[in-house]
């Protein structure tokens, strides 16, 4: 067992993420994604999909990349009507 460093939990199902050199232990997913999820630069959510980087910083969707005045990123390169 192992104890989950967001919130302290002793459990038995805990996991490790290993990210840029560092061992992470979560007893849940939600605990992870508050600590290691990005938060998005113009509306503060926490980024747990994908999401868009410019220059370093991140931005939940390409509307708020555009909002922040990076305005070459777009959520769709066509429709899928046409794929």
């Amino acid at each position: 067992m192992a104890l989950c460093e967001v919130c302290g939990n002793d459990y038995a199902m805990s996991f490790e993420v290993h990210a840029q050199g560092a061992v992470h232990v979560f007893d849940s997913f939600e605990c992870a994604i508050h600590r290691m999820a990005p938060i998005c630069e113009h509306c503060r959510v926490q980024i747990v999909g994908h999401g868009v980087e410019v220059d370093g910083r991140f931005y939940c969707c390409a509307h708020c990349a555009k909002a922040e005045g990076d305005p070459g990123i777009v959520d769709r390169v066509g429709s899928a009507a046409g794929a």
